[in-house]
């Protein structure tokens, strides 16, 4: 299939190169010091890890470039972090975009020329990519070569644009919206999964270390226990716990520091923030607990539905606050419990 590329190919590699960490404000250098990269140091995930492992060590035996990877997985489980801990290991540069950014078949051509021979392109949102752009991608992952149009009419002609033989590491949460040729293409499909309560203690453990942060072990229990066992939340939640310890002149973070902040937040026990208290009183107050569909509830609390299916939804139903039936959303039992509202069982039904 070919595509007309009216605009010239022009030289991205200033839009995707890195900049240098003495340039960063403060604030950047410590999110980007938090972020691993080597297998040490990213904790968690440990079949993914393992995997991945045995594909690189081939790949570098055989002296290849990496195979195309896709990831898939609710936000902040570290897709991206994991792009870049593979980079680092093969010893490459790595290039970020997202899917949205890549508008026209002219995006996608300037932006993988430019690419190196090895050299690593991660993706994310994936699935948010233009119609024309994914399908042209086809060629690109599987040959190495763009199939293009220049200009219009009698005088368009066909070229073949041959491609560095790079590695595409693909991110999304929303798999099922990803075509079957696309995902036919990556040699190898990883979904990552939500962290145990141990893994979430290391991990705070280590992000405390890094911002020089004492922090005491009940501390971190506490705090992992309402970080919906997910990395970046619980990241965050440090965070804001050492603002108050900041504020407070607390040179160590305690258990009533860190459950202050967290009652600030509105953060309850169950990780459960005033966002997805809405959702769940919604469905039981203004739809008194019968089922109902995702735009509705989309309606009613004033959320786009891709940010309730992605953000929300997943811990909800992984708490078993929420179930999904043919006839639409309900609040399970438990949901009435922990909001602590009379269950009435006519509105299951």
């Amino acid at each position: 299939m070919s595509y007309v590329l009216m605009l010239p190919i022009i030289n991205h590699r200033k839009m995707f190169v890195k900049t240098p960490p003495s340039s960063l404000p403060e604030k950047e250098i410590i999110e980007t010091t938090l972020r691993p990269n080597s297998w040490n140091d990213y904790l968690g995930q440990e079949k993914v890890k393992g995997n991945l492992r045995v594909i690189i060590e081939a790949t570098k035996k055989r002296s290849e470039p990496l195979e195309h990877l896709l990831f898939y997985g609710n936000p902040g489980l570290g897709k991206t972090t994991l792009a870049h801990v593979i980079a680092n290991e093969m010893g490459v540069p790595i290039r970020t975009c997202t899917g949205p950014t890549l508008e026209k078949a002219g995006d996608l051509a300037s932006l993988l020329s430019n690419l190196q021979d090895g050299e690593v392109l991660f993706l994310d949102e994936c699935h948010r990519l233009h119609k024309t752009v994914m399908e042209m991608m086809y060629s690109a992952l599987e040959d190495f070569t763009l199939h293009l149009i220049m200009g219009k009419g009698p005088l368009a002609r066909t070229m073949d644009l041959e491609l560095p033989r790079f590695t595409l590491i693909a991110a999304t949460t929303r798999m099922a919206l990803l075509p079957a040729p696309l995902r036919n293409r990556f040699g190898a499909i990883f979904q990552l999964q939500f962290y145990t309560q141990e893994e979430m203690e290391k991990i705070i453990k280590r992000s405390a270390s890094i911002l020089t942060i004492p922090i005491t072990d009940s501390a971190v229990s506490l705090i992992a226990s309402r970080s919906r066992n997910t990395p970046r939340i619980a990241n965050r939640i440090l965070k804001r716990v050492r603002d108050f310890a900041t504020i407070e002149g607390v040179k160590t973070i305690e258990t009533s520091l860190a459950q202050k902040a967290l009652e600030s937040l509105e953060i309850d026990e169950l990780g459960l923030e005033l966002a997805d208290r809405k959702i769940l009183e919604t469905m039981i107050q203004k739809f008194a607990g019968r089922p109902v569909g995702i735009h509705a509830l989309s309606a009613a609390i004033a959320e786009e539905p891709d940010t309730i299916l992605d953000v929300y939804e997943p811990y909800l139903l992984q708490l078993g606050l929420l179930e999904r039936t043919p006839r639409g959303r309900i609040a399970t039992l438990l949901a009435y419990n922990h909001l602590k509202i009379p269950y009435n069982k006519q509105g299951l039904l």
